[in-house]
């Protein structure tokens, strides 16, 4: 068939047909699109997912070695343990001699001083007002460094005998403390 001005050429991709039946509506692009997003979107949680995990597991890995580095110096700088005495066949109480006793638990603190980690209710240590977190830094004029420095203060004052502490509490404030230390029977 020839074209001429009073036919006009169909148009690209139209085939003029002879039955002039419109094709039906197609959108060939629309369904794999939908399809391809929701696949890219949970292919990136997945992968989301695993990078997360994957650094946990490598961040706990690490935390794990560093603490076992830690111990190995701990355990390297320690005196070899002494030899152990041998084994009675019945264990005897030991009797220790009443002293005075502050009514607290304490360890050493990052810096100087005793952190107290536990006070016993009720006790002198209660009733002078101290608290879990406190740090002694000084018992009556002596000073204390350590948590051992602190139970040798106590261990040398007198039941009864009034003494002033000087405590950092947890908030960083200083206060100073009236404590009479008790006898432990």
């Amino acid at each position: 068939m020839e074209q001429t001005a009073l036919r006009p050429k169909p148009m690209p991709g139209r085939d003029r047909r002879e039955d002039d039946i419109p094709d039906p509506v197609r959108h060939p692009h629309a369904a794999p699109r939908r399809g391809r997003r929701l696949r890219t979107l949970l292919c990136g949680l997945c992968a989301g997912t695993v990078l997360v995990l994957c650094g946990v597991g490598v961040g706990t890995v690490g935390a794990t070695v560093i603490g076992m580095s830690r111990l190995a110096e701990l355990r390297h700088q320690a005196p070899p343990p002494a030899p152990a005495p041998p084994a009675r066949a019945t264990p005897t109480p030991v009797a220790t001699a009443p002293g005075p006793a502050l009514g607290v638990e304490a360890v050493d603190a990052r810096k100087a001083g005793a952190l107290v980690v536990g006070v016993h209710v009720p006790g002198p240590g209660y009733a002078a007002g101290l608290v879990r977190g406190d740090v002694v830094l000084q018992w009556g004029e002596a000073r204390v460094d350590s948590a051992a420095d602190l139970a040798r203060a106590v261990r040398r004052a007198r039941p009864g005998k009034t003494v002033l502490l000087t405590v950092r509490h947890a908030s960083g404030g200083y206060q100073q403390l009236a404590v009479t230390p008790g006898v432990v029977i």
